[in-house]
């Protein structure tokens, strides 16, 4: 099992970055497979970037494309996700997401491909 605290979050202005982090527990963060997810009020979850155990793969979501970078240190059991030229579009609680595979290969991009979840953290982009 493990546990997934994300930090980073906060209001910044159009066309400001912010980088989330996650931090997991356990030993074994080599293992799982890591996703960033955001939910705006009344909207469905929505996968915004992942990246597979061994961070050969990555993917984005059409609307973060060229704006959001997905990378991890394994070493120090954290997941970044760097969000460059915000938009308020993007105002959201992001969550860090996870999921045990022996694939080294593969990345998940529906919320029902992790099994451990964060708390979320709030990003909000105004003026």
């Amino acid at each position: 099992q493990v546990q997934l605290v994300e930090s980073g979050g906060g209001l910044v202005q159009p066309g400001g970055s912010l980088r989330l982090s996650c931090a997991a527990s356990g030993r074994t963060f080599s293992s799982y497979r890591m996703g960033w997810f955001r939910q705006a009020p009344g909207k469905e979850r929505e996968c915004v970037a992942a990246i597979s155990r061994s961070a050969i793969r990555t993917y984005f979501g059409d609307p973060v494309k060229g704006r959001f970078t997905i990378s991890r240190d394994n070493a120090k059991n954290t997941v970044y996700l760097q969000m460059n030229s915000l938009e308020p579009e993007d105002t959201a609680v992001y969550y860090c997401a996870a999921h045990r595979t022996l694939n080294s290969g593969t990345v998940g991009t529906k919320p029902d491909e992790y099994t451990y979840w964060g708390q979320g953290t709030q990003v909000t982009v105004s003026s």
